[in-house]
């Protein structure tokens, strides 16, 4: 009876810390995967903001019409070296790098973003960041005439 209770309570003692490496495991795995939405919902609002910035950019480039057929009255034509570089204005002024690009017919400017976003979490494991891109386009007004004031 006695040896029982000894091989019992023997037992009892091998066990113990066997929760305890269980529940680091689990606390291990459910902060990756906080991490992997932290990181990752991070990404995507970047990647939302290098979108609205390349879109803004595109607009502010579109606006850049010629004066000299606009002033006349002749028609607004978008000068397409001043579209250009008013979208890469805009772009250095909201602190992004990209690149502006005008179509070979000059009816179209699209500005493409890169970046990164620096991960939180991720970094632990050797990711410290991730690729970010953006895209916008516009339709650059071309050939169209004024209305006429007399009719």
């Amino acid at each position: 009876m006695i040896l029982r209770q000894r091989r019992r309570s023997q037992a009892l003692r091998d066990d113990q810390g066997g929760v305890t490496v269980f529940v680091a495991v689990c606390v291990l795995a459910l902060i990756a995967i906080i991490g992997v939405a932290v990181d990752g919902g991070s990404k995507m609002r970047a990647t939302e903001r290098a979108d609205y910035i390349a879109g803004e950019a595109a607009r502010a480039g579109g606006q850049a019409i010629d004066p000299a057929h606009a002033i006349s009255g002749e028609k607004v034509v978008v000068d397409p070296q001043a579209a250009a570089a008013a979208a890469q204005a805009y772009l250095r002024s909201a602190g992004a790098t990209g690149t502006v690009s005008v179509s070979g017919d000059g009816k179209t400017l699209t500005v493409n973003i890169t970046g990164a976003y620096d991960t939180k979490f991720l970094s632990v494991v050797g990711i410290g960041s991730l690729s970010v891109t953006g895209h916008g386009t516009a339709i650059l007004l071309h050939g169209v005439t004024a209305p006429d004031e007399g009719n």
